[in-house]
């Protein structure tokens, strides 16, 4: 399988003020399942439709293996079809007058494969994705999950170098967002294919993805494993848009801080050794707090914020306890039934190792 290279990949539209990919470098290795992370309208399809050939960027370079596929510089442009990647769409793109044997055919026709191997591949994929009894029907005749697994099959019958995949599983419910999750990652395994995977959904990308891109208005924030990027963002964007519940911030910037502020700042000082952060933020994921009784002894030097219970919400298997501090609603989560009630007066407690602190930017301090 081969590795891909974007190298300061620009793609700006000609209506457009701003870039919708801005400088991006990136590397996806051989073998990997690199997931490009974040909201719509961050560029995160552009990038796989210049990965693909369906667009050309405006300046920088895009390579396979040592094989360069778009570079404006250069005056070289390989066309999608001389690329060997499989795309598969957010939509699907069945034909809705072939059959599911016929679809998946479909590449391997255009491709001048014999009619003879064309039905030993089809056949083939067809019992790994378990379609093989629909093998006669159209797609009209096929469920949400169906139609996925035909259209991956479809691009697995070509045997391409690289998967890329679109949001393909967007149009699904839940439970058969989770079956095609556990298929993507059985097919990574099996094929060991190159797979670059699209999505706005964090919960898609930490469960499938060996590496995760995280992108925002066009440029890539972080770069990294799942767990890289969950536990050690690199800035307040990337906090932010991973985790549910998210994750719970508070601004240093108040003149008279409320004592919660005050607690945080005091904290941040002291956790970065007097650097200068007075109008940053301090971030702490929920499932990291500790909620204690009011006055209960301290142990350790992590965060302490005395606050209010303001409700408690089972969410099957787990607990999401909503706390007044001052003015402002945090959360923290448990697998444990908590003891509070609503109306109770608790501490809530971070472990040092637990706290983010931010800059006035965003950027990440890295304590120490």
């Amino acid at each position: 399988m081969p590795t891909i290279t974007l190298g300061r990949v620009t793609k700006r539209y000609p209506a457009a003020t701003t870039s919708a990919v801005d400088d991006l470098d990136l590397t996806i290795d051989d073998g990997e399942f690199m997931c490009v992370l974040g909201p719509s309208g961050c560029g995160k399809t552009t990038t796989l439709r210049m990965i693909a050939g369906l667009e050309q960027s405006t300046s920088g370079s895009i390579s396979v293996d040592d094989r360069v596929v778009d570079s404006v510089d250069q005056g070289v442009f390989v066309p999608p079809e001389r690329r060997d990647m499989g795309l598969v769409f957010q939509s699907y793109a069945l034909w809705p007058h072939m059959t599911t044997r016929r679809n998946i055919e479909y590449g391997l026709r255009l491709r001048r494969v014999a009619r003879a191997e064309r039905g030993r591949r089809a056949d083939e994929v067809m019992a790994v994705m378990d379609i093989d009894r629909y093998a006669d029907r159209y797609p009209s005749q096929l469920s949400g999950g169906q139609q996925q697994r035909v259209a991956l099959a479809r691009m697995l019958a070509v045997n391409p170098g690289v998967m890329l995949l679109d949001e393909p599983l967007s149009n699904l419910d839940a439970r058969l967002r989770l079956e095609m999750r556990a298929e993507l990652k059985r097919i990574h395994h099996d094929f060991s294919s190159t797979i670059v995977f699209v999505t706005h959904d964090q919960w898609e990308a930490m469960t499938l993805a060996t590496r995760i891109a995280v992108m925002f208005e066009g440029r890539l924030q972080q770069i990294g494993s799942p767990t890289d990027i969950y536990d050690r963002p690199r800035n307040r964007f990337v906090a932010e848009f991973l985790g549910n519940p998210p994750i719970n911030v508070i601004g240093l910037g108040d003149a008279a801080p409320a004592p919660h502020v005050a607690a945080a700042s005091a904290f941040a000082h002291a956790r970065t050794r007097g650097t200068q952060i007075v109008s940053g933020s301090v971030g702490f994921r929920p499932e990291s707090m500790r909620i204690d009784g009011r006055g209960e002894p301290s142990a350790g030097d992590g965060l302490m914020i005395d606050g209010t219970v303001f409700a408690i919400l089972a969410t099957g298997g787990s607990w999401t306890i909503e706390v007044v501090a001052d003015d402002r609603h945090l959360f923290a989560t448990t697998s444990v039934t908590p003891t509070c009630r609503p109306g109770d007066e608790i501490t809530m407690r971070v472990a040092p190792e637990d706290v983010h602190v931010f800059d006035t930017a965003g950027d990440r301090v890295v304590v120490g």
